[in-house]
């Protein structure tokens, strides 16, 4: 994982009243849950490092990682995939947990180290009373000098209970989800090129020190009076076809008819409401895009899909713009009115 784009500062409030609406709708939206098989942690996964700090549930049915001050941990699938859904549910650490970065993401670096491919969800750690922030990411063939970051924030506390957050990568698309609500999608198209992930991946998750980056840009540091940090997943997904990353072709064959059932899935569909839900989620939760950020790509990357609209409030430097002025505050007040009243009607 890269980190060159470093934590932005402090992010615009947002109205209580408003997170709580969203909220709502959105929990009310997840509740046609996807239909999904879980994998025990023995049968599909196993430790990546941190010894006695990766404690397996007695169920098996998920995970513990803890970091303390001697380290992190993490796991990972005992097979790779090209191309799958890859799925938990992930209950962060709670209390002050600056510089702590919760990482849960595909990989072949270990195998592929200069060409590698990445997709990502990556937690950013918080001080208390403010919000997580989080940030996906896409890496394709070492294209580590074109990070695609976008970065948010979530509309419920991630260490009260369990959420779900998925990756759907396919030949044609990647969806990240959260609570089985999209919240980005990148459509592979011929300019990406070798820049779109297409080498077989493992799925990892770690838990680890990021003080030098992860929160307000490496501001706040790990403190480890607070530690162990612990990041807790239960009901973990691997839907895929196991591939040896070094005989590609013939297993493509073997995989053709897992590939065609993955992309038939329910969760592979982008319907109409599950892009109103994207697009209202990244107009009220999104604060940094890659594809906004001009002074970084003054010519835009060939997926980046400009919504005029969702432009407007960003700066040249793809961050969200000060939402302090009367103005803000009227048009901040108008949407949420706008939201209350589209909930109620029943649209979206």
């Amino acid at each position: 994982m890269d980190h060159s784009l470093r934590c932005f500062g402090t992010i615009p409030k947002t109205h209580v009243l408003f997170s709580l609406i969203f909220f709502f709708f959105f929990f009310s939206f997840s509740n046609a849950a996807f239909d999904l098989a879980t994998v025990p942690f023995n049968d599909g996964y196993s430790s990546l490092f941190g010894g006695s700090n990766v404690v397996r549930a007695a169920d098996d049915n998920g995970v513990k990682l803890l970091l303390d001050r001697y380290t992190g941990s993490g796991f990972i699938s005992s097979n790779m995939y090209r191309y799958g859904f890859f799925s938990a549910n992930i209950k962060l650490p709670s209390n002050y947990t600056a510089g702590v970065c919760v990482a849960f993401y595909t990989s072949n670096g270990d195998v592929f180290k200069k060409i590698h491919d990445e997709l990502d969800f990556e937690f950013l750690g918080n001080v208390a009373g403010k919000p997580w922030q989080f940030q996906t990411n896409l890496y394709g063939n070492g294209s580590t000098n074109r990070g695609r970051e976008e970065r948010y924030r979530l509309w419920f506390d991630p260490t009260k209970d369990y959420h779900r957050y998925s990756i759907l990568w396919t030949a044609k698309n990647v969806i990240f989800y959260i609570d089985d609500v999209p919240i980005r999608e990148v459509i592979r198209n011929d300019e990406m090129g070798a820049d779109y992930p297409s080498k077989p991946m493992s799925l990892y998750s770690t838990i680890w020190d990021a003080s030098n980056w992860a929160t307000s840009g490496g501001r706040y540091k790990v403190n480890y009076k607070y530690a162990p940090f612990i990041a807790e997943f239960k009901d973990l997904v691997l839907k895929g076809c196991p591939v040896n990353p070094i005989q590609q072709v013939s297993d493509d064959k073997a995989c053709v008819d897992q590939h065609i059932d993955l992309e038939a899935q329910d969760y592979a569909t982008m319907t109409p409401m599950r892009r109103r839900a994207m697009l209202k989620f990244r107009k009220h939760f999104m604060y940094y895009s890659y594809c906004y950020d001009t002074l970084r790509y003054p010519t835009l990357l060939p997926e980046c899909n400009i919504i005029p609209a969702e432009q407007e409030r960003f700066k040249k430097n793809g961050r969200l713009r000060s939402s302090g002025s009367r103005r803000r505050q009227a048009k901040q007040k108008s949407r949420t009115k706008t939201l209350v009243d589209v909930t109620n009607k029943g649209y979206m």
